[in-house]
């Protein structure tokens, strides 16, 4: 990879004749670069897409090339990704399902809106893995035909289809269709069989623990699961599956919604963490089941449900006390009303003003409450709040010092004068120099200090405000990645960019 060329087709003020110079010597890894451009006209992605036929995919899905720059035959790949966007023809769709390549028939069979025609092709395909592809992704009529399909991975993909009807879903997993007469396992080992773990093959694309003793089991499960997570399942088709001794089905039911009190409940009681936690951050359970669960004696239950957007304000306080919950804005904290926000940030408890200092809309008078709070955490959370003064963040600074360093160089506010400020403090962080790095109003000086820290150098390197004379010494540096982020600094010299380009 040429990490120049790289930078400079990623380069925001390149100039578009600088571009046409670039795409006509662009490799995979430029043509990428040039794919991202914003500025990039129809002409030049057709250029791009022509020089590097894998880049057309990207171009396409962007909506820069149409059915007239399109080649299927020399760009399969971006024909294909036309007709995911319903953008190309029912001449190319017939084409793709005679396709000898087994990738394009796979691509096609996942496009929708295809000719009945194509889709009765793809049905017929010789290869499951096309015609699993299509039960996965097709109409309704398509998928009740698939239900009763002889292969059981494709039974599995029409029971993922949120397109099948609820009826052929509760098909499915009871017993009213014919049992299947094949799975993948069967189709490569004689059964019974159970596929290693540790499998040492390299050949071998069997998921572990797959097994067939003839009754498709592992499949079969895998159909139960794909139904458990589609929303169109009727509720009255899942419930009987709360005490099946699958932990894996117990598990997927524990996410849906819209099941009695009674399945929830007893779920809560399941003897596996991982289906507490699941059925924990299911906004679908009343309070009185969440109020138990404030309780359970697994951290990652108590976190899941700290997480619920319909938590309860009182168990979500609960929470705060010994669960760790994380530097994040909660879903039921961003929701609180005004009243609730007041209550919140006058909590005796600091983990709870912690909280809501994640909010970024607070009002002035309790984002000041906060900011000057004796704590170090609750000071932490809000110091990125807009809003804030130069005199309170340094305030922040001198109580705090280097535990709210990097939140306090985050505001977007931050006075260039202060992010200089903070790239003297001893100790450092090193976050905060990744923060100011990326900030907007990073002084020269400021910058510099931060191509000193490794991972900040890179940030540094493509901040515009860089002096010209710096930004070109580092186009020479030992680091690939500075190298490329310079290259792509839109105060790099005209000059230089069009002496890095290489001459038509």
């Amino acid at each position: 990879m040429d990490q120049l060329l790289c930078g400079l087709a990623a380069n925001p003020a390149l100039p578009a004749e600088l571009v046409d110079r670039l795409i006509a010597v662009a490799d995979d890894d430029i043509a990428e670069s040039l794919a991202a451009r914003k500025d990039l006209s129809r002409a030049q992605a057709a250029a791009v897409a022509a020089r590097v036929p894998e880049s057309g995919v990207r171009l396409a899905y962007k909506g820069l090339l149409t059915v007239a720059d399109v080649d299927p035959v020399t760009q399969p790949r971006a024909a294909l990704a036309l007709l995911e966007k319903r953008a190309g023809t029912p001449e190319w769709a017939r084409r793709f399902a005679a396709d000898p390549v087994l990738e394009h028939r796979e691509k096609l069979a996942a496009c929708p809106g295809l000719p009945a025609d194509v889709r009765e092709t793809l049905a017929a395909d010789s290869d499951i893995r096309v015609v699993t592809e299509l039960a996965l992704w097709t109409t309704p009529d398509m998928t009740t035909r698939l239900a009763g399909h002889p292969h059981a991975e494709v039974r599995r993909a029409v029971a993922a289809n949120e397109a099948t009807p609820p009826d052929v879903l509760a098909a499915l997993i009871g017993e009213e269709l014919p049992p299947p007469r094949r799975c993948l396992v069967c189709d490569r080992e004689a059964p019974p069989f159970v596929h290693e773990p540790q499998c040492p093959r390299p050949d071998c694309d069997l998921p572990p623990g797959a097994s067939c003793d003839g009754s498709h089991e592992s499949t079969m499960c895998e159909i139960q699961e794909a139904a458990l997570r589609n929303p169109g399942t009727p509720t009255e088709a899942v419930v009987g599956f709360v005490d099946h001794p699958s932990m894996l089905l117990r598990w997927t039911l524990a996410t849906r919604p819209g099941l009695p009190t009674e399945v929830y409940r007893r779920l809560a009681a399941d003897p596996v963490p991982g289906v507490r936690a699941d059925l924990a951050g299911n906004p679908a359970i009343d309070v009185a089941l969440m109020r138990t669960l404030a309780d359970d004696h697994d951290h990652d239950v108590r976190r899941r449900l700290a997480g619920n957007p319909n938590v309860s304000l009182d168990v979500l306080v609960h929470l705060a006390d010994d669960t760790r919950i994380g530097a994040s804005l909660l879903p039921r904290i961003a929701a609180a009303s005004p009243g609730e926000v007041r209550q919140l940030a006058q909590s005796p408890n600091p983990a709870v003003r912690m909280l809501v200092g994640q909010r970024r809309d607070l009002p002035p008078e309790i984002r000041d409450a906060l900011a000057g709070d004796v704590d170090a955490k609750v000071a932490k959370s809000v110091a990125p709040h807009p809003g804030l003064t130069e005199v309170q963040l340094r305030a922040m600074l001198d109580r705090h010092g280097v535990r709210v360093l990097a939140k306090v160089a985050a505001n977007p506010e931050a006075s260039p004068a202060l992010l200089e400020h903070l790239t003297r403090h001893e100790p450092p962080a090193q976050k905060a120099f990744r923060e100011i790095a990326r900030h907007r109003n990073a002084t020269a000086r400021a910058l510099l200090a931060c191509l000193a820290d490794r991972q900040a150098r890179p940030m540094a390197a493509v901040h515009p405000t860089l002096p010209p004379p710096v930004i070109v010494e580092l186009l020479t540096d030992a680091d690939s990645q500075v190298v490329e982020a310079a290259a792509a600094n839109p105060a790099l010299p005209l000059a230089v960019m069009s002496d890095l380009v290489p001459q038509l």
